[in-house]
């Protein structure tokens, strides 16, 4: 069978067509020679979501974005279609969770099985589709409450500003300034004590100096008597105390047992009774001799009388 001219040129244009249809929509994410699965998520909003943005599951890469869409039946939705790539099977009530993949912008959406019910996700079916806050959301909220305090902390040194002007009257700043010249001045006098304290310094330097050696003079000879003082000397005084001590201690003791005169004094009670009853006895005699000098004192001019 022989091919003619045309129908070479048709083959061509089929090959052509096919492989014009298998590019573009190989760019658009789909590969015709793969088994996948098309999945359809409803959003608000895609804020910088497109077409041939990565869909992922716990971080690995299943398939692609292939397109974005207004739902005819209410345009304030988005209906996004993608295409999984990956034989992974996950539920029917699977969330789909659109994120910011960086600092920079660009997003994501990540597959968030749902592992409490059985039913697997079907080519067709929808996902529950759930926005993910990022970076500049956040910012927006913060935004607002941050400005609320600043206004507050504005408003607030604006009141403290005003009573420090009204503080500050002209009385006030004429004190100040006093206070300031003063401050000044002290500085001047305080100069000049410094340079005079360094002139005397440098007048009396030499006899600083003769002080300064009679010092170090000093200090030596009371070195010097220091050393003098032999360790067997302070030994003997050291032994000496210790005697002394003992000595003192054997006394106090003996006291204690009542032994001696003082001891017994301080502890026999006899004699204390003796000694108490003979100055009874000794005032009752000086009492008698005080009443009866007669009795106990004879004196006469012409000598004794004689006894009749």
């Amino acid at each position: 069978m022989k091919f003619t001219k045309e129908v070479g040129i048709g083959i061509l244009v089929i090959l052509g067509t096919l492989m014009s249809v298998f590019s573009y929509n190989y760019l658009k994410g789909i590969n015709l020679f793969e088994k996948t699965r098309t999945f359809k998520i409803v959003y608000t909003k895609v804020d910088g979501l497109s077409p041939s943005n990565p869909v992922t599951l716990n971080g690995y890469k299943i398939g692609k974005v292939q397109k974005i869409n207004f739902n005819p039946n209410d345009t304030k939705e988005l209906i996004v279609d993608v295409v999984i790539e990956n034989d992974v099977k996950f539920s029917k009530t699977s969330k789909a969770e659109l994120y910011e993949t960086g600092l920079i912008g660009g997003k994501a959406i990540a597959i968030i099985p749902d592992y409490d019910n059985n039913v697997i996700a079907k080519s067709g079916d929808y996902l529950i589709g759930v926005v993910k806050p990022g970076l500049t959301d956040l910012v927006n909220q913060i935004m607002p409450q941050i400005q609320l305090q600043l206004e507050a902390v504005m408003k607030k040194a604006e009141i403290v500003l005003s009573n420090v002007n009204s503080l500050f009257d002209e009385e006030t700043k004429e004190s100040l300034k006093l206070s300031i010249d003063e401050f000044g001045s002290l500085t001047n006098s305080l100069s000049e004590t410094s340079a005079n304290i360094n002139d005397f310094i440098k007048d009396n330097s030499p006899n600083l100096t003769t002080t300064i050696d009679n010092l170090n003079e000093t200090s030596l000879k009371i070195k010097d008597i220091s050393s003098s003082m032999s360790e067997v000397d302070l030994n003997l005084i050291l032994t000496n105390l210790d005697s002394t001590i003992s000595n003192l201690n054997k006394i106090t003791h003996k006291l204690n047992q009542g032994e001696g005169t003082i001891g017994k004094l301080l502890y026999d009670d006899v004699l204390f009774k003796n000694l108490d009853d003979a100055t009874k006895n000794l005032e009752e005699l000086i009492e008698d001799i005080k009443l009866n000098p007669k009795r106990y004192v004879h004196f006469s001019i012409f000598g004794k009388k004689s006894d009749k």
